[in-house]
């Protein structure tokens, strides 16, 4: 999978203008099914709260999972009553199906969830979402598990909730801490890009998105919250612990096999000290190594191997050569895709030549390193050999890396991309603009308005280049926020399932 496409897909992250207070500039999703004596509570307490406290327009969207009681009665009830409820009926269940639907529809720049028993403090809603209002941050998520958090709940979920977050991290090395608190937020020009790589529509769609989004190199705010467990809870322990460990297997293997097509998600938001051109810098020489380091120690086991199981009938240079050979065109396969990125048929016959000229190298070093062994003791201990191949190893390992690095896949510093890469592809716009949704209780509203460019400043300096430079980011930043208002389906039609 290629993390080395080039920034620009998306605008860059800023802070949102404090202005047109009319619009919404945080839409907040209910997902409910079968909630009718909870639903009206909470939503009378999360508007009261949003209103006293939330300093932007706001809208609270109640979405319906098909429920089979009184709750889309009750949700209408509320979306006539109050202003800034709207209520959304989907045919199918799925809390994933859900927010993903409402949140591909919402033309709020802000877009967050929340569980219907309020179990979360809501004083957290307004750290949980500033960071995405202020350009720093691209999702945020409450989390049960830090340090100062205060969170009450009974053992046995607080041992499935660590237990599965251990999951987590040593399967798809996630490294934020709560994946399962129902009070997380994403910025709606993030959701767009993202959404339509989840495949879940249950229990596991914001650990599948928080996943992708963290591989993506996509920034997760985390916010500490104070958190009661509801005793009525509906959720299913075992079930939902069952699908969610499907879906864990399910993204690892496509995680490894490189099938998610990340790089449209690389740093798409610009912004990054990474993306700058620096001299005498080279570019990702620190995950170069990383990588190259997994792959050789690897390839030394692998030759170790190979050459005991050689040298039971050959001499030990035979068994050098033979072992140092095979192991070569495995290294030079494993670092080709793994620590330079090239991906494809393009030049892998020219890479293992030039793979071979480098075992050439070693082999010299290696052989020599036996000679030597041989003149200076006539019979060897087999322990011994493999000391003296260690150490010929360890040299001719850190000149593989350099000869790698410079010369077989070398990294091109004039802006064009190296003939042994793949060019990244171009992507077409894939963002969800379903055509109409069931709603209840008002109109959709109208798209964010696009913000006047500033007239130039005067300045002494001569800035005009880079005042049409700002002109045209910034034209492109105001079409891309722009979002069309629409309404969402009961049936998403991106879920083939």
């Amino acid at each position: 999978m290629r993390t080395d496409s080039s920034p620009g897909n998306l605008p860059a992250r800023e802070h949102l203008p404090a202005t047109d207070a009319g619009t919404a500039v945080l839409d907040v999703v209910i997902p409910v099914y079968n909630e009718e004596k909870d639903l009206q509570p909470c939503v009378l307490r999360l508007h009261e709260h949003l209103k006293r406290t939330f300093p932007y327009a706001f809208r609270i969207t109640v979405a319906d999972n098909a429920s089979t009681d009184t709750t889309p009665l009750v949700a209408a009830r509320l979306a006539e009553r109050i202003p800034e409820v709207r209520s959304f009926r989907l045919e199918q269940k799925g809390r994933g199906r859900a927010l993903r639907t409402v949140w591909s529809a919402s033309d709020a720049p802000v877009l967050a969830y929340m569980d219907v028993d309020l179990s979360t403090d809501l004083n957290a809603l307004l750290p949980l979402v500033a960071p995405l209002i202020s350009g720093h941050s691209d999702l945020a998520i409450g989390s049960r598990l830090s340090r100062s958090s205060r969170v009450v709940r009974g053992a046995k979920r607080e041992f499935i909730s660590r237990t599965y977050n251990l999951i987590l991290r040593g399967s798809l090395q996630a490294r934020f801490s709560d994946a399962q608190c129902g009070f997380k937020a994403i910025r709606g020009d993030v959701a767009q890009e993202l959404l339509p790589l989840v495949e879940d529509t249950g229990w596991f769609f914001d650990t599948e998105m928080l996943v992708l989004a963290e591989r993506a190199g996509l920034r997760i705010h985390e916010v500490p919250v104070d958190w009661v467990d509801d005793p009525d809870s509906t959720v299913h322990i075992v079930k939902t612990a069952t699908d969610d460990l499907k879906g864990v297997w399910r993204v690892g293997r496509a995680l490894a096999t490189g099938s998610l097509s990340l790089d449209r998600l690389t740093r798409p938001f610009g912004d990054d000290p990474r993306d700058r051109e620096l001299t005498d810098v080279p570019k990702g020489l620190a995950r170069q190594l990383v990588g190259f380091c997994v792959v050789g120690g690897l390839s030394t086991l692998f030759y170790l191997l190979l050459y005991s199981g050689f040298r039971s009938f050959s001499g030990a240079q035979v068994a050098n050569a033979l072992a140092l050979l095979v192991s070569a065109v495995a290294n030079t396969a494993a670092n080709r895709r793994l620590t330079f990125g090239v991906r494809g048929p393009g030049g892998a016959v020219r890479h293992q030549a030039q793979g071979l000229v480098v075992f050439g190298i070693g082999l010299a070093l290696t052989s020599g390193s036996l000679a030597a062994l041989g003149a200076a003791t006539s019979d060897p201990s087999h322990s011994t050999e493999l000391a003296v191949l260690i150490a010929a190893n360890l040299a001719a390992t850190v000149l593989r890396f350099l000869l790698f690095r410079a010369w077989v896949f070398p990294d091109r510093r004039d802006g064009t991309p190296s003939p042994s890469r793949e060019p990244a592809p171009h992507l077409p716009d894939t963002r969800f603009h379903p055509a109409a949704v069931r709603q209840s209780g008002a109109d959709a509203h109208p798209p964010l308005p696009q913000r006047p460019a500033a007239p130039p400043s005067p300045s002494l300096y001569d800035t005009a280049p880079h005042r049409a430079d700002d002109a045209v980011d910034r034209a492109r930043r105001d079409s891309t926020m722009q979002l069309q208002a629409v309404r969402p389906h009961g049936h998403d039609p991106r879920n083939a399932r």
